[in-house]
């Protein structure tokens, strides 16, 4: 009736119940390498889990895996949320922008550093972050309840016993905040060792690598959600750092992990995320 035999009709419905377990074998592959990264995007977890794929003996292209998880709805969606927490409004002395016109060549030539919020039950909370632009490394980092100067006191100095290098004349790059511009911190980086510089512009360009890991705190390890209390806020975060520096890995490092490209000091290509000029 339909043009093909019997033996044609049950052989294509064996090839399709086949594919259907395959897929949800990938999809099983595709949970598990979540379950510490809920917002690895697909590129990313195509060069993952391409060995387990393998051994499995499952053939799937990238398009094929796009394809898949946009059926399960599995596909990442990107989010945008602001909040200021830069006071810039203040009489202290601002450095120049050493970083604008540096070419960065190893791990520890410098440090970015920047505060986001993070919301929790009782009222906001406050990251503050050192990072490695180089290796893109967060190198230190504390929470606190408040904006005050001690905490990123205690973010740089986590930054800086954790050090692997006897690098010196470390830049320290900040935006105009009150906290990374009032004597007590910056006679306290100095003492440290820091050459200090500052953003020149409201422009978050400026300090875009700093940027740019607060969002990924945010919307692939889940600090965009309201958290229970403080406590519970820093116990996430200490995991998610040590998931972000030894586990995600980075398009701009060659998808190698943080931690992989500071160890190796100086053999990564630098690429920024600096806009481009027309």
């Amino acid at each position: 009736m339909f043009g093909i035999s019997k033996q044609a009709y049950y052989k294509r419905q064996k090839t399709f119940e086949e594919k259907q377990k395959l897929n949800q074998k990938v999809i099983e592959i595709v949970e598990n390498a979540r379950k510490k990264q809920r917002k690895m995007g697909t590129r990313k977890l195509m060069d993952k889990i391409k060995t387990e794929i393998s051994e499995n003996k499952i053939k799937i292209g990238r398009d094929a895996l796009f394809t898949l998880l946009r059926n399960h709805g599995m596909l990442i969606k990107k989010n945008k949320c602001y909040h200021i927490t830069t006071d810039s409004k203040h009489f202290y002395y601002t450095s120049p922008n050493l970083l604008k016109e540096t070419e960065l060549k190893h791990a520890e030539q410098a440090v970015v550093c920047d505060i986001t919020y993070i919301k929790t039950d009782e009222g906001h909370a406050y990251l503050s972050l050192v990072t490695d632009p180089y290796s893109k490394k967060i190198m230190g980092y504390a929470l606190e309840d408040n904006m005050k100067v001690e905490m990123v006191k205690k973010a740089l100095k986590m930054a800086h016993k954790n050090r692997q290098f006897n690098t010196e004349n470390i830049i320290h790059h900040s935006d105009r905040g009150l906290q990374y511009c009032c004597p007590d911190y910056t006679d306290f980086a100095r003492k440290l060792g820091y050459k200090m510089s500052t953003t020149q512009k409201y422009d978050p360009y400026e300090n875009a690598v700093a940027e740019r890991i607060n969002g990924i705190l945010k919307y692939e390890f889940g600090f965009i959600n309201v958290l229970p209390d403080l406590k519970t806020a820093q116990k996430m975060i200490k995991e998610a750092v040590e998931i972000y520096n030894n586990e995600r890995l980075h398009w701009s490092l060659n998808l190698k992990t943080p931690q992989q490209a500071h160890n190796e000091f100086n053999t990564q290509i630098y690429k920024t995320y600096r806009k481009k000029s027309a």
